[in-house]
């Protein structure tokens, strides 16, 4: 049986629904992050070396990467569901998709998140001045003029489309469901990206995402 090791508020998240929406038996395996700092407990280690999740095992095979288990799940479970046929345009288009989520969006998201928290942390009280200036200058003038870049090109290609690469969700909406769900949670307006605001809207919709949140916990980005 397929078992998911989940992290709460995390990656793995997208691998639930997945799993949920592929309907095949598997077991969940719950950690929760250090309430301070929001680290994955030590005991994800002894899964897999990094201590990150998701990690998905299935038999004797372990799998780490959220792209990588998204595509094993969708060629090994998904019976041809979630992934266009192979070399037509939507096939490119979902894998691109897929790519782009980690490659060029989650980069920025992270960097927002770090500079939010080095501003933050604690430090000698004539450092922080310093600090908070230093990380505000750097979210101003570098991550978010790159996070708007990026969030208006996910707008562009989702006006007058439903779902990512065709005409209900693929591999690569399960995919691009962790970033703009952070996107929009922490770094930017949904009033400003209508198209990705209702995507999100059906995402959230799906019985299999709601079923999702009901093993795993509701998604709430830290």
């Amino acid at each position: 049986m397929i078992r998911l090791h989940h992290l709460n508020s995390s990656r793995s998240q997208r691998i639930l629904w997945m799993l949920e929406e592929l309907d095949v038996p598997y077991e969940l395996v719950e950690y929760q992050r250090d309430s301070q700092t929001l680290l994955a407990p030590a005991a994800l280690k002894q899964v897999h070396p990094l201590g990150k999740a998701p990690v998905l095992e299935d038999g004797e095979r372990v799998l780490a990467e959220s792209g990588l288990i998204i595509e094993y799940l969708g060629q090994r479970y998904g019976q041809g569901r979630f992934c266009p046929p192979a070399d037509s345009d939507e096939y490119w288009t979902c894998r691109y998709w897929l790519h782009y989520a980690e490659g060029s969006l989650m980069p920025f998201l992270l960097l927002a998140l770090v500079m939010k928290k080095m501003s933050e942390a604690p430090m000698p009280f004539f450092i922080r001045p310093v600090a908070k200036t230093l990380a505000g200058k750097v979210v101003e003038n570098f991550v978010q003029p790159n996070i708007r870049r990026h969030l208006g090109w996910v707008e562009q290609h989702l006006t007058n489309r439903s779902w990512f690469a065709g005409d209900a969700p693929t591999l690569a909406d399960f995919q691009m469901s962790f970033p703009l769900d952070a996107a929009l949670q922490r770094a930017a307006s949904a009033d400003d990206y209508p198209a990705i605001a209702g995507w999100l809207r059906r995402v959230h919709a799906r019985p299999a995402w709601q079923r999702a949140e009901s093993r795993g916990g509701a998604f709430k980005v830290l």
